[in-house]
């Protein structure tokens, strides 16, 4: 009888937040353990089924970093990498949208069916959601660096994204864009997935953007859990960027979520993707799990 009385308080605590963020848009960009890690994914996937079924509307992002490395090392390709960036030729192409569209997308499409949700790849055909265009990094002597068919995302077809959730299915979209200056229709662009989710949370004005990654969130020390800082703005965070607490993988992460506050979205979050239901935790308790960002 307690635990059914917990289980009934978590629901009224929850309550408040259904109402609040009822039919709203939520990005999320799923990496690290919480896609490689079959038991992370699968409570991941059942707090999205969860999201979507008591009305708010989630949109997953994925890359698929490890996966494509592993895939390039069978086919005897070394992976490079250029200010973070995968130099992408056109054999590592190759490798990118087979792994991302035909399996991990795929993989992703179906748990959901199975653990009881609707869900749709947007990726392809009529179904394209994510239009770029070739990135080019400034390099040190000020010439542009090529970095392959390496893009960013100049366009978002968000009415295609938001029929979809509107009709109670989940899009999953992964981060590859179709090329504007080409019209073949097999003319991807590898782009970095935080970025797309941020691109795609930016167009939509979204209600939230979350980072699920392999971290509790920002830690003022790595080496203790206790240091996370709950919530953070923009002023904090060009701080703790200069004072090397935020750094690497963190760094671009973080630049999303503040593009993407300019933007218009409204809070952005980054969560232990490891932690069981930490989805739920952050977005419908009342201290939550991870970092919040804001502008102010």
């Amino acid at each position: 009888m307690d635990d059914a009385i917990r289980k009934a308080e978590a629901l009224i605590e929850a309550r408040s937040y259904i109402r609040l963020f009822r039919d709203k848009l939520t990005v999320i960009k799923l990496g690290g353990s919480a896609l490689e890690d079959a038991g992370a994914l699968e409570a991941t996937l059942q707090d999205v089924i969860f999201m979507e079924t008591v009305g708010l509307r989630p949109i997953l992002v994925h890359g698929g970093g490890k996966p494509i490395d592993r895939a390039m090392a069978r086919a005897g390709l070394q992976p490079l990498k250029i200010q973070g960036r995968r130099y992408t030729d056109a054999a590592t192409l190759d490798i990118v949208v087979k792994v991302l569209l035909y399996e991990i997308n795929e993989g992703i499409v179906r748990a959901i069916r199975r653990l009881g949700g609707r869900a749709v790849g947007l990726h392809s055909g009529s179904l394209q959601s994510l239009f770029g265009e070739r990135l080019r990094l400034p390099g040190p002597d000020h010439k542009p660096i090529d970095l392959g068919f390496v893009g960013r995302v100049v366009r978002v077809d968000g009415s295609l994204i938001e029929s979809f959730c509107a009709g109670g299915v989940v899009p999953v979209i992964p981060s590859v864009a179709l090329d504007t200056a080409t019209d073949r229709p097999d003319g991807w662009l590898n782009v970095n997935a935080d970025t797309a989710a941020a691109a795609i949370a930016a167009h939509l004005h979204a209600e939230k953007l979350v980072f699920l990654t392999d971290m509790p969130g920002i830690l003022l020390d790595r080496s203790q859990p206790e240091s996370l800082v709950p919530s953070l703005n923009a002023t904090r965070c060009r701080e703790l960027i200069e004072r090397g607490v935020i750094d690497e993988g963190m760094i671009p992460k973080v630049e999303a979520c503040l593009d993407s506050l300019r933007a218009g979205v409204r809070k952005t979050h980054m969560i232990d993707g490891r932690l069981r239901h930490s989805l739920l935790l952050e977005i419908y308790t009342d201290r939550g799990v991870g970092t919040e960002i804001t502008l102010n």
